[in-house]
């Protein structure tokens, strides 16, 4: 049964159109300060396919936010190593695929 879960997700993930980035949100415990979250976020924009232009972190909310390019290959278990690395606990992952057009919609809406 495992197998072929395992078998679904994959084809799931090499069916997703090239033109989709992931967006993921981390819940992080820890993050108190500012000096935390610069840890945070110097780990993460060394990791290979980070946006570095999405990377948000809400030091009261303890939410990591940012966006994957194309083809990034970001796993939860090197998310959950990046963030023990930093000295915090990753206590939660979403992710969300996201198009070209609604990452250009994004930033026109911050400028």
């Amino acid at each position: 049964m495992q197998r072929k879960l395992l078998l679904v997700l994959v084809v799931l993930a090499l069916a997703l159109p090239a033109w989709a980035d992931t967006r993921y949100a981390l819940r992080v415990d820890g993050l108190a300060c500012p000096y935390c979250a610069y840890g945070v976020e110097k780990k993460l924009k060394a990791l290979d396919g980070v946006d570095q232009s999405t990377l948000e972190i809400l030091l009261n909310e303890g939410l990591v936010v940012f966006q994957a390019k194309d083809n990034a290959m970001i796993t939860e278990h090197s998310l959950k190593q990046l963030i023990n690395d930093a000295g915090f606990t990753l206590r939660g992952l979403e992710t969300q695929s996201i198009s070209k057009e609604e990452r250009k919609e994004e930033r026109k809406d911050d400028h």
